[in-house]
């Protein structure tokens, strides 16, 4: 792994709250993992962090991509069959995809 990759990752993974394992030891985020779950405060607070240490502007980041219910109408949520059908057309968000813009100095996706 690459100096950028490295620091993405640390960058993210001091931001982002994780859950811990049978020994109470925090699980630590990977380059591939996807940061769906991640609480949104914390996600927020990590990407505002990544665009100024990176310096990559994620305004042009479709985030209906990656987060689909966030932008469906509440009389769909409410029904269970079309929530499991909009999330399956979501597209995972993953930490490399993070490093890999950082390395380029712009968004590489969507």
């Amino acid at each position: 792994m690459d100096k950028i990759a490295t620091n993405v990752l640390d960058m993210f993974n001091d931001e982002i709250s994780r859950d811990l394992d049978d020994n109470g030891k925090e699980i630590l985020l990977g380059l591939d993992s996807d940061l769906f779950d991640a609480p949104g405060d914390d996600l927020h607070d990590a990407l505002d962090r990544y665009e100024k240490e990176f310096n990559v502007d994620l305004s042009p980041v479709n985030w209906v991509l990656y987060f689909p219910w966030q932008n469906t109408p509440l009389l769909t949520r409410w029904f269970k069959a079309k929530r499991e059908e909009v999330e399956s057309t979501r597209l995972p968000l993953t930490v490399r995809m993070f490093a890999e813009s950082a390395r380029a100095g712009k968004w590489l996706f969507d």
